[in-house]
């Protein structure tokens, strides 16, 4: 298995365990529409980019904070799931593409409207 494919295989186990771990370890009301939509780890699972929506784009920072708060709950919830090595360190950030394939889907839709059936 090479590096990238580890490292994919890495991630996914990562956001397997935050995800589970969010629903049943936490009670903070901030992660309560919260969807783990994608963990870039690397290789060696030292380090993992965590990347988060929101049901609401408002509740972004208010899920950031609850996310941070909780990365030693986090972190043991995946060193008991890996049983790695190492135990990647967590960051959290907001991936905002459900809005960035809105607002690019509303560019195309003015720049060439959607033809309508005669």
């Amino acid at each position: 298995m090479g590096r990238g494919e580890r490292a994919r295989r890495g991630g996914e186990a990562v956001r397997e365990a935050v995800a589970q771990a969010i629903q049943t370890e936490l009670s903070d009301p901030r992660l309560e529409f919260v969807t783990i939509t994608s963990v870039e780890a690397t290789a060696d699972l030292r380090e993992a980019l965590v990347r988060y929506s929101t049901l609401d784009e408002s509740a972004a920072e208010g899920a950031g904070q609850a996310l941070e708060s909780a990365r030693p709950i986090l972190q043991r919830a995946i060193a008991a799931r890996l049983q790695t090595r190492n135990t990647p360190v967590l960051r959290f950030a907001y991936d905002d593409l459900s809005r960035r394939a809105e607002d690019l889907s509303r560019l195309i839709d003015e720049v060439a409207p959607p033809e309508t059936g005669s």
